[in-house]
C-alpha cells in the first residue's frame, strides 16, 4: 500500500512544527502542577504536611485522567483520524487549565486536574504518529526527536511563568497558549497512510485487539514497561525533590527549579537519542545507552549525603538527560503496530506509562514503610523499575527503518 501524497524530504515539515508547538503547550500544562504545587496548595489553606499528601493524591488523579484520556484519544485517533485528536485534546486541556485558575477548593482542583489529564493524554502520541506517517522512514527518528526536544521547553517556560506570575495566572497562560495553537492546526494535513486505510474495511481503533492476540499483547505490554523509568524519575524523584533534599540533609530544594534543570536537560537528551538512533541505525541500541546514563545518575542521586543545592540540581539535570529516552520508546511504540492501531498504541502507551506513577508511588510508600527509611524505599523502587524496563527492552523488536505500510489483522 503506497502513501497517496509523498512526504516532503525536509524534516521541517509543517506537521513537525505544529506537533512540536503542541507538545510544548502539553508539557507546560502537564508539569505546571508539579512546579506550582506548593504555592497553590498553601494558598488554598493546606498545611505543609497536607501539601505533600494532597500533592501526591492530585498528581495521581491527573495521571489516572491521562490513562482514561489515552484510551479515549487513542481509539478516536484510529477511528476518526490523527488530526481529530490534535484538535480535541488541546481544546479540552486548555479549557480545563483556564478553569483550574479559578479553583477555591481541593475537590475542584482534583476534578480539573483529572479533566486536564484526559485532555493532555492525546497530544504527544497523536503528533508522533502523524509525523512518522507523513515523513520518510529515514527522517522519522530525527523528526520525533525535534518534536520532543522542542516540546520539553514548555516545562522551562512554566518555571519562568511561576517566577513572574501568581499560580492562577500560570494556568490562564497555559490555557490561552493552547487555544491560540488551534488556529495554526487548521493548515495541517491528515496522514496519507491513514486516509488509505480509512477507505478499506479493516477494523480501526479497537482497543480490545491488544488483548485478543497473545503476540500483540506482548508487544503492547513491553512498549509500556520500557518507558516506566521515565515517569518514575519525573513523577517521584523530581516532583518530590524537596522531600528527597530533606532526607539527604540538603535544605532549600525547590521542586520547580529541579523540574527546570531536568527539562532543560531532557531537551538535549531527546535530540541526542534521536540523532544517536539514526547514526547507530537502531532504536534499541540508543535506548540501552540511555538506560545506562539514567541508571548512572540515579546512583549519584541516591548517594547524596549533604552537599550543596547546586550539586543536587545538576544531578537532576543528569536524570533529565537520561530520561531523553522517552522519544525512543514512543517512536518505537508507533512503529510496532499497524496503521489501523498505530494511533491507539502511540497514544495509550505513553499514558499507560504516566498512569504507572500512582503504582510507583504505592510501591515507594510500601517499601519506605517496610524499611523505615525514605531513601532506601526510593532506591529499591528504582532498582525494581529499571530491572523490569531492561528485561522488557531485551525482548522488544528493533523498528529502525521499518515499513509502516501494514495493518493489524
Amino acid at each position: 500500500m503506497k502513501q497517496k501524497h509523498p512526504a516532503p524530504v525536509s524534516v521541517f515539515h509543517l506537521s513537525v512544527i505544529v506537533a512540536a508547538l503542541g507538545f510544548f503547550v502539553d508539557v507546560y500544562d502537564l508539569l505546571l502542577f508539579g512546579i506550582i504545587r506548593k504555592p497553590s496548595l498553601l494558598s488554598l489553606g493546606l498545611s505543609e504536611t497536607e501539601v505533600l499528601t494532597k500533592g501526591e493524591y492530585i498528581i495521581s488523579v491527573q495521571m489516572i485522567g491521562m490513562l482514561a484520556g489515552g484510551i479515549l484519544w487513542g481509539i478516536l485517533g484510529d477511528k476518526k483520524g490523527r488530526l481529530s485528536v490534535l484538535f480535541g485534546s488541546i481544546l479540552l486541556y486548555s479549557v480545563a487549565n483556564i478553569l483550574n485558575g479559578m479553583v477555591t477548593s481541593i475537590p475542584q482542583y482534583v476534578l480539573l486536574r483529572f479533566i486536564a489529564g484526559v485532555g493532555l493524554a492525546g497530544e504527544l502520541g497523536a503528533g508522533i504518529t502523524l509525523v512518522n506517517e507523513l515523513l520518510p522512514k529515514e527522517k522519522r527518528g530525527i523528526a520525533s526527536a525535534m518534536v520532543a526536544g522542542f516540546g520539553v521547553f514548555g516545562a522551562v517556560t512554566a518555571f519562568f511563568m511561576k517566577e513572574q506570575f501568581d499560580w492562577r495566572t500560570c494556568y490562564y497562560i497555559g490555557g490561552a497558549m493552547g487555544l491560540a495553537l488551534l488556529v495554526l492546526r487548521i493548515s495541517v494535513s491528515e496522514s496519507g497512510l491513514y486516509d488509505q486505510v480509512k477507505k478499506t474495511s479493516v477494523e480501526r481503533g479497537n482497543f480490545l485487539m491488544f488483548f485478543t492476540n497473545r503476540e500483540r499483547f506482548g508487544r503492547y505490554m513491553r512498549c509500556i514497561l520500557i518507558g516506566i523509568p521515565v515517569w518514575f524519575t519525573v513523577g517521584v524523584l523530581i516532583t518530590f525533590s524537596d522531600q528527597f533534599g530533606k532526607a539527604f540533609g540538603i535544605e532549600g530544594i525547590d521542586p520547580a527549579k529541579a523540574i527546570l534543570y531536568q527539562y532543560l536537560a531532557i531537551a538535549f537528551g531527546d535530540l541526542t537519542v534521536g540523532l544517536l538512533s539514526n547514526w547507530l541505525r537502531s532504536r534499541k541500541k540508543a535506548l540501552f545507552i540511555f538506560y545506562g546514563i539514567l541508571a548512572f545518575f540515579m546512583v549519584l542521586f541516591f548517594l547524596q549525603d549533604g552537599g550543596s543545592t547546586d550539586r543536587f540540581y545538576w544531578i537532576c539535570a543528569g536524570l533529565g538527560y537520561g530520561t531523553g529516552l522517552s522519544v525512543v520508546y514512543i517512536t518505537m511504540s508507533a512503529e510496532q503496530f499497524g496503521t489501523n492501531l498505530r494511533a491507539t498504541a502511540a497514544i495509550t502507551i505513553p499514558n499507560m506509562v504516566r498512569a504507572a506513577v500512582p503504582l510507583s508511588l504505592l510501591l515507594f510508600k510500601g517499601l519506605r514503610n517496610l524499611t523505615g527509611n525514605y531513601i532506601t524505599g526510593a532506591w529499591l523502587t528504582a532498582v525494581i523499575v529499571m530491572t523490569i524496563a531492561v528485561l522488557a527492552a531485551l525482548k522488544t523488536a528493533e523498528t529502525f527503518g521499518k515499513n509502516l505500510d501494514f495493518v493489524e489483522e
